[in-house]
């Protein structure tokens, strides 16, 4: 045994209307896997989604990710929110307009009920923004039983579009 921890797979979601937000994913996926204890394995190609929850503001660009990391899941998110805070996030307006959004979708097969810390994500099957670029990412993911493709049946995904034409 080599005394590190294993390594836990983890699928993230990212988004932001703010700016540049492809360019500021990819600033994003690079600044997490310069740390320590975290590997961006994967991302999805990148999707134009409308604005949810607060509809009155710009499309957003939304894309997920696959990493492996050997930090308990208090200690990721940690790290996430201080990208988000470093890439100049405010918190502001709730699902009001952002530069950057980082969320954990899952982490391992775990489930967290925590205060500001509920694995797997609370919203998963409620957010096309979210399945769409999780279909391309692991088309083989399915939360309680439910396979992407029946949790999309019943969303809305109007609007949503690839904007990778290269992916």
């Amino acid at each position: 045994m080599n005394g590190t921890s294993p390594e836990t797979e983890v699928y993230i979601s990212l988004g932001g209307n703010i700016g540049d937000p492809a360019i500021t994913i990819e600033d994003a996926l690079s600044t997490l896997s310069s740390q320590k204890g975290v590997r961006v394995m994967s991302r999805s190609p990148y999707y134009i989604t409308p604005p949810w929850g607060k509809t009155d503001q710009a499309e957003f660009i939304n894309a997920c990710a696959l990493i492996k990391t050997t930090l308990p899941a208090r200690e990721l998110l940690a790290v996430c929110l201080a990208v988000e805070k470093s890439m100049g996030r405010v918190r502001g307006d709730h699902w009001g307009p952002r530069i950057i959004d980082i969320d954990l979708l899952t982490y391992g097969d775990h489930v967290i009920d925590e205060d500001n810390l509920k694995i797997p994500h609370p919203y998963i099957n409620e957010r096309a923004f979210v399945l769409v670029p999780l279909r391309d990412l692991a088309p083989d993911f399915s939360l309680n039983g439910q396979s992407i493709d029946s949790m999309l049946e019943n969303l809305d995904v109007t609007g949503i579009s690839l904007l990778d034409k290269h992916k």
